[in-house]
């Protein structure tokens, strides 16, 4: 299976890996077909996010993507983070081989959870 340069860069060169203490909300996704799990950290202030950090434990493309939506999401206020689609992820990284698409592409599942449980808090 080969993937793209842009996909490589971000499997060895992670962005923004890690968790965040005091979380303002927390997203977590699996796929128990092929085991990849990933969790999104997200701050958020007035309602950007300012930071994001993730964990993931899967595929080289599982943790390009997830590494890939950090980097999509930092700045961006909650609402436009919620059109983040996995689509978008895989684009942003030159794309993905198919049979990856399915299993590996859950960071924007996991982005828009961390959303979620944010806006859960606040209420």
């Amino acid at each position: 299976m080969m993937y793209n340069e842009k996909v490589m860069d971000h499997f060895t060169n992670p962005r923004n890996v890690g968790d965040i203490e005091d979380a303002d909300g927390v997203g977590e996704v699996g796929n128990p077909t092929c085991g990849d799990m990933m969790t999104i950290y997200i701050k958020v202030k007035d309602d950007i996010l300012t930071n994001i950090k993730f964990k993931t434990f899967g595929c080289g493309a599982a943790i390009a993507t997830s590494s890939m939506v950090t980097e999509m999401g930092i700045g961006k206020t909650l609402e436009e983070a919620l059109k983040i689609t996995r689509d978008d992820v895989a684009d942003e990284l030159g794309g993905l081989p198919p049979i990856k698409l399915h299993c590996s592409n859950l960071a924007a599942d996991a982005l828009h959870k961390a959303i979620e449980d944010h806006m859960r808090k606040k209420q």
